[in-house]
């Protein structure tokens, strides 16, 4: 490009306009890095909401009954939820209070869970210095503050350093449904309790809709639940 040298001020803009096509095509010439990119392209806006998943209100005669029958014997159903798959109902038992014929009913009950929608918001990756973030607009401004540093491999957040864990490869059965995607966490003890950070980022086995997953736990010494803010993301893959 050729600047006019006779006035300067003209110069200057025609150079910062300059510099900014170079960086604006350099921005989006940006390839997102793995596992990212199996689920988002860089650079590009994408349409979500913040979900929840809810059965049929039906479903809920059958939980009281489990809740009230849990009372008779707090000791064995704490360890047998343990045992179990979370995001997954529990296996059917005598114990649980429910005749065969209701746990069958149950279970197809929450089969027909669907998602809900509770804010429209907009995500983007992008790279911010030698780092990468997902954008979220709305109530999912949060998960902006995270950072992935590729050569590391980890999601850098101001309560500390997620580690990557085991890749999601959740059944149909599971609360999102049948999903796949990649997972960090974050976990640190001290005297006074626990802070739990986990972030995950995948895709549905349909392909149609991508999921963006985050929780924030704090826990007292005593076990008790000070902080625990869940959010889930879904969006389009259009």
């Amino acid at each position: 490009m050729i600047l006019p040298r006779k006035n300067p001020v003209i110069a200057a803009a025609f150079a910062s306009f300059f510099v900014f096509l170079i960086l604006g095509e350099a921005c989006g010439q940006a390839k997102a890095p793995k596992p990212f990119s199996s689920y988002m392209e860089a650079n590009k806006s994408y349409k979500g909401e913040i979900v929840v998943v809810l059965p049929p209100k039906e479903i809920q005669v059958y939980i009281e009954k489990v809740k009230e029958n849990a009372k008779k014997d707090p000791e064995w159903f704490k360890a047998y939820s343990a045992k179990a798959k979370p995001g997954v109902p529990l296996p059917f038992h005598e114990k649980l209070g429910l005749t065969t014929k209701e746990y069958q009913k149950y279970r197809e009950l929450w089969d027909k869970r669907e998602f809900k929608a509770l804010q429209k918001v907009g995500l983007r990756l992008e790279p911010i210095g030698d780092k990468w973030r997902v954008l979220v607009t709305g109530e999912g401004a949060r998960i902006s503050l995270l950072r992935y540093d590729v050569k590391r491999n980890v999601v850098v957040s101001p309560n500390g350093e997620l580690k990557r864990i085991e890749d999601i490869n959740a059944a149909s059965d599971t609360i999102l449904g049948a999903w796949k995607g990649a997972e960090w966490k974050f976990e640190n003890e001290t005297g006074l309790g626990k802070t739990k950070e986990n972030f995950a980022i995948g895709k549905a086995t349909d392909g149609k809709h991508g999921l963006l997953v985050y929780r924030l736990q704090d826990i007292t010494s005593t076990n008790r639940v000070m902080h625990d803010r869940s959010m889930v993301i879904r969006f389009e893959l259009k």
